[in-house]
Formats: C-alpha cells, structure tokens, sequence
C-alpha cells in the first residue's frame, strides 16, 4: 500500500489526530498517569499510544473529535495493560542488592591503590633484593635453595631479603609515593 492510498483512505484523520495533539500534547502522558503509571514512565506509554494510534487509524470508524478522543483513551489504556503485563513478567530487582555501597566502593579504590602501589614498589626495587625477595614470598623457598639459585650464600640471600622487606616498609610507612619507592629501592639496593 503507497503512501498515497493510505492518505485518501484516513480522510483527513492523520490530520485530525495531529491537531489534536499539538492543542494538548500532554494528554496521554496525563491519561497514562491516570490509568496508574508511574511518572516517569507515562512518557514511554504516551509515546506508544501515540504510535499506535498513528499506525492504526484507519480503523477509528468516525473521525469526529469525540470519537477520536475515546477512541485514543482506549489505546492508551490497552497501552498501559501492555506495560503492567510486562512488568509482571519481569519483575523490577532491588537496587539495593545489586549496588554496591559508596563504602565498598571507595574501599575497592584505595585498596587498588595500595595494591599498585606495592607493586610499583617492587618494581622499583634493584633486580639483587627483588628477586630473592620474589622466590622467598613467591615461590616460598629458604634462604640456602635461594642461595643455591642465584649463586650467594645463605647469609646473602637472607641479607637481600631483609634488605627488600626493609626497603618496603619504609615505603608502606610512608604512604608509597613514588619518590618513597625510588629513594628505598636505591638506598636498599646500595647497602650491600
């Protein structure tokens, strides 16, 4: 069907309709709230009133205003039926379950900040204290399997550690900056 046909067949009700609501374009958004919508989603029932009116007019049998007014009460009621059945189906969630509070959330943040932080941390370490550091927390290996790895000796090894673990907590005290981990991580590493 052209477009031409459909405007001979609606006899001037698109027209009608148009005017209708540029006079009151808040009706069926005032209609929906009276049917029980909420506020804030009268908008979206209105709307979909409007396009099925707009679709569907060539089934209003007298284009007359008060027949075109009951007749848009009644789409918008239909519309708002529609809204409630969906609604059942799916039933809203709580916020409260699935948000997390301002709390957890600014927790979560700083605790990634000290996370990068201390890894930062031991980035910034000299490759001689990080790495007997890594295979004693990491790898949970003593001092004489670490000696035996990289070639020192126990006391070495366990000297290194000290020196890592030393050099971190100076940065942790001092709340992890980064000229704090570049300056410990030197110190640490110039010491022996």
């Amino acid at each position: 069907m052209s477009v031409e046909d459909l405007d001979t067949r609606d006899d001037g009700r698109r027209a009608l309709l148009t005017e209708m609501i540029a006079d009151d374009p808040e009706r069926l958004r005032r209609r929906s709230i009276s049917l029980g919508v909420p506020r804030d989603e009268a908008d979206d029932v209105a709307q979909t009133a409007l396009l099925r009116a707009w679709r569907s007019i060539e089934h209003l049998h007298a284009p007359e205003p008060g027949q075109m007014c009951a007749w848009l009460d009644t789409i918008a009621r239909n519309a708002t039926i529609d809204l409630a059945r969906q609604r059942s189906r799916r039933p809203a969630s709580e916020l409260d379950d699935d948000v997390a509070s301002t709390e957890s959330v600014a927790g979560e943040v700083e605790m990634r900040v000290i996370l990068d932080n201390a890894l930062r941390a031991l980035q910034e370490l000299p490759e001689n204290l990080r790495e007997p550091l890594l295979l004693s927390a990491v790898e949970q290996l003593s001092a004489p399997q670490i000696a035996e790895r990289l070639a020192i000796t126990p006391a070495t090894a366990r000297q290194r550690i000290a020196r890592a673990r030393k050099a971190l907590a100076t940065c942790r005290v001092s709340g992890m900056s980064d000229s704090d981990v570049s300056e410990s991580a030197v110190r640490a590493g110039h010491a022996g």
